[in-house]
């Protein structure tokens, strides 16, 4: 805590980036406290096997992983509030104070760092919480080696689940995408570079009803449903791939940092600094396209070194040398128990 109660930075969210900009910020000195919500580790904590994170040639499972992240920050000195951000104020002054709540309780810093991160949208069907990690994957990247030879689904028609598609096919025996329309909103060039693969099969206009386990727990059957006919297509398979997109994490600061579109918060040039000055962002909650660990870490290092820069270099603002009431109390209490 620097003076006046007023924190050099804050972390909003854990995970590869919230801890990577951790580490690195503490390591430079600036007592970083870190709000990571009660979930904390972020998507990686759901998952099971890890193969592609560079350092662990055995891979390593997701809730082992992060637990080091969240130990080598702490190693340096940083603060956690394992809590969920309620609320902020950002300031638009060069210099000024941002102001957080969990719940009715109010931390300020002069940097702010967003690492929220993205949930995968769901299904919403039976059996396909049960079934996650365990059949059910939303990450082709993170999870196709583990389907050689394998028979596979990807539910979706854009981009995102041609490209699932594609990249499963290497690894897969069959891959069949499952999409509610006979047209997709995937571009042409990208529909038509799937549908030259021979291993990768349409079926369409079906949704998937509801997910099957196996004697073993893991993932047996997608019940998919005709919107036509009504029939019911029972599939046996060895994993399922959902492929309709991510919620970035942005809803508390929708109103005051730019975003895309889709609500992913938008940085300048190849920084992590936002439209407002002492806040920056990293992690899934700016990235749509590579959503790897190792990516969002890779700018939560930037991050940090972005807003370590910027303290060195911005001036508090008057704003930064206010205190709340309840502090000048204090300050008061303490000097007249000093003259008695």
């Amino acid at each position: 805590m620097s003076e006046k109660g007023i924190e050099n930075v804050i972390i909003i969210g854990s995970g590869p980036a919230g801890y990577t900009a951790a580490l690195y910020t503490s390591r430079a000195d600036l007592n970083p406290l870190v709000i990571e919500g009660f979930l904390w580790g972020g998507l990686l904590q759901q998952t099971t096997e890890v193969e592609n994170y560079p350092g662990f040639p055995d891979g390593i499972i997701g809730p082992e992983l992060m637990p080091k992240f969240r130990e080598q920050a702490e190693r340096f000195g940083t603060r956690f509030v394992t809590d969920e951000v309620t609320r902020v104020e950002l300031s638009s002054e060069p210099g000024g104070v941002h102001r957080v709540w969990v719940g009715p309780d109010e931390y300020r810093a002069r940097a702010v760092i967003l690492a929220m991160g993205s949930d995968p949208r769901k299904l919403g069907v039976p059996g396909e919480q049960e079934l996650s990690a365990r059949g059910i994957s939303y990450c082709a990247t993170c999870d196709a080696a583990f389907y050689r030879e394998r028979r596979v689904i990807v539910a979706g028609g854009g981009d995102s689940a041609m490209e699932e598609a594609i990249f499963l096919s290497k690894f897969a025996s069959v891959v069949k995408v499952v999409h509610r329309r006979d047209e997709f909103r995937a571009s042409k060039i990208m529909i038509d570079r799937a549908r030259e693969i021979e291993n990768i099969e349409f079926l369409t206009p079906y949704v998937i009803e509801r997910f099957e386990e196996g004697s073993d727990g893991a993932l047996e059957t997608a019940v998919l449903r005709h919107l036509e006919t009504g029939e019911e297509l029972r599939e046996a398979v060895d994993g399922t791939f959902v492929a309709i997109g991510h919620e970035p994490n942005s809803r508390i600061v929708l109103d005051q940092v730019t975003t895309d579109e889709g609500g992913y918060v938008l940085t300048e040039d190849r920084s992590t600094r936002t439209n407002l000055p002492g806040v920056f962002a990293a992690g899934d909650l700016v990235d749509h396209v590579y959503r790897q660990a190792v990516t969002a870490a890779g700018t939560g290092c930037q991050a940090a070194l972005d807003a370590e820069w910027y303290l060195r270099d911005t001036p508090p603002s008057p704003e930064a040398h206010w205190q709340m009431p309840s502090e000048i109390e204090r300050d008061a209490e303490e000097l007249a128990a000093k003259v008695e």
